[in-house]
């Protein structure tokens, strides 16, 4: 079961977010202002928490970092400051995800279901294979001893694949998971530029690859396991 802390003064929207989310392994405990989701931090275990910056009794920042000196769970940051300053500040400070309003509920529930994953199944930190030696943590790619420099979304794409190695991951998923910058529309390009560009760096062949593999219709998968 997944409990999940909302703190949302926007009534209709948090009860909007409820029902985006709802289903039979999400239960919801819905807050308004920063002194109650404190309270509710002390006394419950909660999976999530979705948290809005402007509330009616300060920042949901600083709400953030209290969270962050005593817990260690997925915070999905929601705010209409769009600026590329206040994304930055909320990474810096700690969220795992940063949405900018107006968004989609439906962009929401996947980042959700993401968080909620990689709580659940911490992903590895380095991942060896055929020559390939991969530090995520320490962002550092080497293929026979050479390294490799790789964007950071490049990285994101990487990650997302090796970690679902043999499986086919759908391009809706991948484009959510690696543009976590709250846009509404990624270009219909970017992501198959952006698998142009690592299979350019890591496959002897990009043009007929043999790790970096496209499903067509669906999505591409990391084939060698």
């Amino acid at each position: 079961m997944n409990h999940i802390l909302i703190i949302e003064d926007d009534i209709a929207l948090s009860n909007g977010i409820v029902l985006a989310l709802k289903e039979p392994n999400n239960v919801f405990t819905q807050t308004h202002d920063i002194a109650t989701a404190k309270e509710q931090l002390n006394v419950t275990a909660f999976d999530l928490v979705i948290l809005d910056v402007n509330l009616p009794d300060g920042s949901g920042l600083d709400l953030l970092t209290h969270i962050r000196k005593t817990k260690a769970l997925p915070v999905i940051v929601l705010t209409a400051n769009d600026m590329e300053t206040d994304v930055v500040t909320g990474f810096e400070l700690g969220a795992d995800d940063y949405i900018t309003k107006p968004f989609s509920l439906m962009v929401l529930r996947a980042r959700v279901g993401v968080q909620l994953k990689r709580a659940r199944y911490p992903l590895a930190d380095s991942f060896q294979l055929d020559g390939f030696s991969f530090s995520f943590n320490k962002m550092e790619f080497f293929k026979n001893d050479t390294l490799i420099e790789l964007s950071k979304t490049e990285q994101k794409l990487l990650r997302i694949l090796v970690d679902n190695r043999g499986n086919t991951v759908s391009r809706d998923h991948l484009i959510d998971s690696i543009w976590t910058d709250g846009a509404e529309y990624v270009g219909e390009n970017a992501l198959s530029v952006t698998v142009k560009r690592l299979r350019d760096k890591l496959e002897d062949f990009p043009s007929s690859p043999r790790y970096i593999k496209t499903v067509y219709g669906i999505g591409y998968t990391w084939a060698v396991r």
